[in-house]
């Protein structure tokens, strides 16, 4: 799902949408900002169908066995988005993603996304299902709308990944220039590896500037039609969520994280200048430092983890040929608290996006460079390489 969220209105002034305005609020949810062929029902209800495409054709070069070259569907979804009445809205994507990568062809179709909205005003909005979860901006970016080829890894939570279950409230205050969100969801399941089956607490706040970012989420560049200047913050928690002694299943440990990031973009007449970076720190409590035989393998690297983004992004006043240019770049660092370096890496990236019609028809180039701490002696996915993307995508 993509994370730019289609409230088109004038939401930060309204006490109570429409039927075709609270779709608009709906789709922000999850989608990039263009609408698809949409039918009508009834006297409030409304029902919209998109199709997102992604493909991409990319080489890896490593240091041992790595060398590859693929080309496979990065995104490939429909979307189904509507309104109930007035104030209840319903989504839900379907995903193939992924598909034909590595050789792995006729990937399973499975619902990436399902959730109602209930919109009482902009100041008080609640989420119900499975949606994208509220901690990190750069995941709440749209999938099909970012400055560089894609986010970060570093911006997923290591449980739950962009996405959780369970039910969010939010809403704008004093003209949409503050944010607040405030979520309960399921975090870590496992009935056998989990010390507790306890909720996971997210909470985000931000403050725009100049130009609100009042749907719930954002985009990674608005190609020059908006000033924008945010500055965000979230906490992500979860109680008992992992053992340091597995087999012995004792000491259980919580998992929490922090993040805070910026967001700018000041077009002006020698074209559009971009600008974002965050910071981040994960943790359970060291749970993954201890004797090899007694740490849960199931628990991801990232779950220990201090890491930042820094991309820059600039777009040319007008035209090139039909469409628009935009160069961009990105570092990404990323230190693991392990008790080896093997994990610990520095991303650097740079390349462009060819706007044919904005983000509806884009191509992207991206060439990146991946430098590992120290090279794993049998791992071939921590060591140094090379990428270089060219993608392709259509929104209709």
């Amino acid at each position: 799902m993509n994370t730019n969220h289609r409230i088109h209105h004038k939401c930060r002034h309204a006490t109570r949408f429409t039927a075709m305005g609270l779709g608009m609020a709906l789709f922000g949810l999850g989608q990039s900002s263009y609408a698809g062929p949409t039918i009508t029902h009834g006297e409030q209800g409304s029902l919209t169908l998109n199709y997102e495409l992604q493909i991409w054709m990319q080489k890896v070069d490593g240091s041992e066995t790595v060398d590859t070259y693929d080309t496979f569907l990065r995104r490939n979804r429909i979307t189904l988005m509507g309104q109930y009445n007035d104030y209840l809205g319903f989504y839900a994507q379907i995903e193939a993603g992924n598909d034909s990568k590595g050789g792995e062809d006729d990937k399973s179709t499975y619902y990436r996304d399902a959730y109602l909205t209930f919109d009482w005003s902009d100041a008080a909005r609640v989420i119900v299902g499975r949606f994208k979860n509220t901690f990190s901006r750069e995941n709440l970016e749209a999938c099909l709308e970012p400055l560089t080829l894609d986010r970060s890894l570093i911006s997923y939570t290591p449980f739950g990944g962009s996405r959780d279950t369970g039910v969010a409230l939010w809403g704008n205050l004093a003209d949409a220039a503050l944010q607040y969100r405030l979520m309960m969801a399921d975090g870590r399941e496992d009935e056998d590896n989990v010390p507790k089956d306890n909720p996971r607490f997210t909470a985000r706040i931000h403050y725009s500037a100049f130009d609100p970012e009042y749907s719930y989420g954002y985009r990674g560049t608005y190609l020059g039609s908006q000033h924008v200047l945010t500055i965000g913050a979230a906490y992500d928690h979860q109680a008992d969520a992992v053992y340091a002694n597995l087999p012995g299943r004792e000491d259980p440990k919580d998992y929490s994280a922090w993040t805070v990031d910026l967001f700018y973009e000041q077009p002006t007449a020698s074209g559009t200048f971009t600008f974002s970076s965050a910071y981040f720190e994960y943790s359970v409590d060291e749970a993954l430092n201890g004797d090899t035989v007694l740490v849960d393998s199931a628990v991801p690297a990232s779950a220990e983890l201090e890491a930042y983004y820094v991309k820059a992004g600039y777009m040319l006043p007008g035209k090139v040929g039909p469409g628009r240019l935009q160069f961009f770049a990105r570092h990404d660092s990323s230190d693991y608290n392990r008790n080896d370096n093997y994990y610990d890496n520095d991303l650097n990236a740079a390349g462009f996006n060819y706007y044919f019609n904005g983000q509806e028809v884009k191509l992207t180039v991206e060439y990146a460079d991946v430098q590992y701490d120290e090279d794993h002696p049998t791992e071939t996915s921590l060591k140094d390489y090379t990428q270089a993307t060219v993608g392709l995508q259509m929104i209709f």
